[in-house]
């Protein structure tokens, strides 16, 4: 018998992780996604991109270095790359969730009053756009009873400057018969605080926007370490 065969009645053994993947998931059926941890949750996402490897070490390196499980399904591509073990079929994966949670949060926002749910708003903007490694300028143009008739990002710009036209964004709102908008871009560096450019756009429009009938509720700039409301801030 060579000296790397089985005897007849061994078989291989099973990996120590399925073990550890079985009750990972009865813990989520029977306790609820809130029993998991941030890198618990992780670990069964990447369980059907990656099923010959234990991923708790991969899912927990992650969370240390992007900070959280939204942070990780947003990041960049590239990075995600850096990691040993993430392939295609795991940024599949983990881009696909982050997509989802983007649908999920447009539909909620869809189906409610956009200015009585306001954290509905809050909670939209930042899924679509406080992980953006680029700047955004998004439009939410509202109807007279304030639901929302369309979202549209305008203009996509470097990790720190996104170009926005006041003008384009008043003939967009008279395109589709809006009689609101709410302002919304992301900040890639994490700090929502207005710029003075920020500030000086926002009055602009809001001085095109008036005459015409059209209201500019406000302009939201979200960020990983939370949003600022330039309306609730007294700068528009």
């Amino acid at each position: 018998m060579p000296d790397n065969a089985l005897p007849p009645d061994d078989k291989p053994e099973t990996p120590h992780y399925h073990g550890h993947r079985q009750r990972l998931r009865e813990r989520f059926h029977s306790a609820g996604a809130e029993a998991l941890s941030d890198y618990e949750l992780l670990e069964m996402v990447l369980f059907a991109a990656l099923p010959r490897r234990d991923v708790k070490p991969l899912a927990k390196a992650l969370i240390k270095t992007f900070g959280s499980f939204a942070d990780v399904i947003h990041a960049p591509e590239p990075r995600l790359r850096e990691f040993n073990g993430i392939g295609d079929a795991a940024i599949t994966q983990l881009k696909l969730i982050a997509a989802a949670a983007h649908r999920i949060a447009r539909g909620e926002v869809r189906q409610k009053h956009a200015l009585a749910s306001w954290q509905e708003v809050i909670t939209y903007c930042r899924t679509s756009m406080a992980f953006a490694d680029k700047e955004q300028f998004r439009l939410l143009f509202l109807d007279k009873r304030n639901q929302l008739i369309a979202d549209e990002v305008q203009q996509t710009g470097t990790v720190d400057h996104t170009p926005v036209y006041p003008r384009e964004v008043i003939k967009r709102a008279l395109e589709l018969s809006a009689t609101a908008i709410i302002l919304v871009h992301n900040h890639p560096s994490g700090d929502p605080t207005p710029s003075q450019a920020d500030i000086r756009m926002t009055r602009t429009i809001v001085e095109i926007a008036k005459p015409l009938g059209i209201t500019v509720h406000d302009h939201i700039i979200v960020g990983r370490n939370g949003h600022t409301s330039l309306k609730s801030n007294g700068l528009m």
